[in-house]
């Protein structure tokens, strides 16, 4: 084994505390998002009531959804900040604005209470916690990318992709509890809050860690202009975020609609289906950078994306069939098990392919747009968009046929975007500081 000098010691602890660091502040964002699906229904009840159940739903969902329209305005002025001062700044700011917005939703009034303005101040959070989650993913990455060699960039990456299946399996685990430890009308009443409070209680102890991050050194002086962006990157943008396509649909169809289609499409009990939302978030913890260690063996970003995709498609209707058909508890977990596997976890691969293709003042400023306006496009508002169809057409394969379009779009984008256009620029490294 080679013995790290007196200067790689340093380099290895400051990394270190960078990954933990933004591995907490990412996953406690996404923590929030995945808590807020997860209680889509009992939030459709208090502050969306209506006598019809499924528009009351609707309402919850449209509400998660409009979260992320302002996703692209967070890219905008928090990626500002981020390149104008620091990319830590600005990953500061997207905690702190996540944590407050949290608060808010965990000691909010309910409409019984306060009337119409329990649903504007829902809105309000919800659009706060957008403004927050568009900020946090470029800046995020783009650290992570330019502290390590390029033959190491697609691993390290993926630990900002595998703290959103740490989040999404501790936000569904803690979710499942309490619907198991408390009555129905205990959970209706209070209980629901619960998850919300603990998601403050994290975001401190996030902002804490960020603020003893270490710099990325050489941070470049240039200040973003969003015009030069657009005009000098359009195919690379556009291509960017059909790739997101797959990515998106398949981890909020599967992490955050699917407890809900489960109880309320294929009657599952509550806390079974939460299981499978703790299970789809652990198996993304684990295998995300399982995968990119792979991918980081291969010369193209793209190899291992293209197996993954392919396979994911192909097994896409077969799962959904047997979910609809009955396959039994521990059929569907095992189904959906293997679904994640397959589709939910090119996050390192794939955002090193997105930072590579613009250069180092662009990077994080590009695949904040691009994640952004995927996620809006085939994430945000895809539990709304199934769940509105399946109740028009009455057809329980909704989720199969978008997840299935999802991957093709993903597939047609990969193998246009282009590759290696700024992959060897050599990283920055960590500051001492």
């Amino acid at each position: 084994m080679t013995m790290l000098t007196d200067f790689d010691r340093p380099a290895r602890a400051g990394l270190t505390r960078m990954v933990a660091a933004i591995v907490v502040g990412n996953g406690f964002i996404a923590y929030d998002f995945t808590i807020y699906s997860l209680s889509a229904v009992t939030i459709g009840t208090l502050f969306f009531p209506s006598r019809n159940p499924v528009s009351s739903l609707l309402l919850s969902l449209a509400t998660f959804g409009a979260g992320f329209v302002m996703r692209p305005l967070g890219a905008a002025i928090i990626g500002h900040i981020s390149d104008s001062r620091s990319r830590k700044t600005g990953m500061m700011l997207s905690l702190m604005l996540m944590t407050i917005a949290t608060w808010m939703i965990a000691c909010m009034p309910t409409y019984a209470s306060i009337g119409p303005a329990a649903t504007v101040l829902m809105v309000v959070a919800r659009l706060m916690q957008g403004l927050a989650a568009g900020g946090e993913i470029g800046p995020a990455s783009a650290s992570l990318m330019e502290a390590v060699a390029h033959e190491r960039r697609c691993f390290i990456v993926s630990w900002r992709g595998a703290s959103q299946g740490m989040a999404a399996f501790t936000a569904a685990l803690i979710a499942a509890s309490t619907t198991a430890l408390l009555s129905p009308a205990t959970m209706q009443d209070w209980g629901w809050r619960i998850p919300f409070m603990i998601g403050g209680l994290i975001g401190p102890a996030g902002w804490y860690l960020r603020r003893r991050m270490p710099a990325i050194a050489e941070q470049s002086s240039r200040k973003l202009m969003f015009r030069p962006l657009f005009a000098e990157h359009a195919r690379t943008l556009v291509y960017g975020v059909l790739m997101m396509a797959a990515p998106s649909a398949s981890f909020y169809v599967a992490v955050f609609y699917l407890p809900s289609y489960l109880v309320q499409t294929l009657h599952w009990p509550a806390t079974i289906s939460l299981v499978t939302a703790c299970l789809s978030g652990l198996i993304i913890l684990v295998m995300t950078p399982l995968v990119a260690a792979i991918a980081d063996r291969y010369a193209s970003r793209k190899t291992v994306q293209y197996v993954m995709f392919s396979v994911s498609l192909m097994a896409t209707y077969p799962a959904f069939r047997l979910l609809t058909q009955g396959v039994g508890h521990i059929g569907g977990l095992l189904i959906m098990a293997t679904y994640v596997t397959l589709s939910l976890n090119n996050a390192g691969a794939g955002s090193v392919l997105m930072l590579e293709a613009f250069p180092r003042h662009q990077r994080a400023a590009g695949l904040s747009v691009i994640y952004s306006l995927g996620v809006v496009i085939f994430g945000g508002f895809s539990p709304l968009l199934v769940t509105w169809l399946i109740h028009l057409t009455g057809d329980t394969m909704m989720p199969a046929w978008y997840l299935i379009g999802a991957t093709a779009t993903t597939l047609y984008a990969l193998n246009r975007f282009p590759e290696n256009r700024y992959a060897r620029v050599a990283t920055s490294g960590i500051s001492a500081d």
